[in-house]
């Protein structure tokens, strides 16, 4: 005959205590670089987690005559659920979208605390040590080997009466690693007829932006230059 673990008050407490623990480690390090779901929303998300998990083990527990008691059917719904609150911290600006890690943690402290609730102690600690990893170091290589791409408006204004010279526009974008998606000229009439080109390009977060204006402005006739979000 099996032996079933029976669940007492004090490991109910350690548990939660856990849970707790755990949620917060991970919303401590998504609250430091501001994001939208920080410390409490994953300490709550954790402790839940962990709570449920214990509720679908003590139930058939305590009713031991439900037959067809299974412990999983709490933490099923909890796995579903935790989908609402991670679509709500994924947020788009303009053609950026932010969030999708936050959204992934959210759901990955659910299941370190469903996991402590469980009793799996040890594999909660490899999960949360191996998240923390993915969190912070792997952040900074991915930055390194694989630099954000955003997508902006560089617009350059020529002097009144000049040439603008495209070829030399183009190396420049070329020598700092920018793709240009498309350009558009836009030439004025009368005496003083101005030239404005305007780059939608694609800009490694790398980039010196500041550096890439006075590139750009002693390259030639080129009056000012500007940089916009593209929405």
């Amino acid at each position: 005959m099996d032996t079933i673990e029976t669940l007492t008050e004090i490991e109910m407490i350690i548990r939660l205590c856990l849970g707790f623990a755990a949620g917060g480690i991970i919303g401590f390090e998504r609250s430091s670089r501001r994001q939208i779901a920080g410390l409490r929303t994953h300490i709550l998300i954790a402790l839940g987690a962990t709570c449920l998990m214990l509720l679908s083990i003590w139930v058939p527990q305590k009713f031991f005559f439900l037959k067809n008691g299974d412990p999983g059917r709490i933490a099923a719904q909890v796995v579903s659920g935790i989908g609402f609150l991670g679509a709500g911290a994924i947020i788009r600006l303009g053609n950026n979208i932010k969030g999708l890690t936050t959204a992934a943690s959210l759901w990955l402290v659910a299941a370190i605390g469903m996991t402590i609730g469980a009793g799996m102690y040890i594999t909660a600690a490899v999960v949360e040590a191996l998240s923390l990893i993915t969190l912070v170091l792997l952040e900074r290589v991915g930055k390194r080997i694989f630099p954000k791409i955003r997508n902006k408006f560089l617009i350059v204004h020529y002097k009144p009466n000049s040439s603008p010279d495209m070829d030399s526009a183009l190396e420049i974008l070329k020598n700092f690693g920018i793709t240009r998606q498309s350009t558009n000229v836009k030439q004025g009439l009368g005496k003083r007829k101005i030239t404005i080109i305007r780059f939608l390009v694609s800009i490694p977060e790398t980039v010196d932006i500041s550096k890439l204006a006075r590139e750009f402005k002693s390259s030639g006739e080129i009056d000012r230059v500007e940089i916009k979000e593209k929405f």
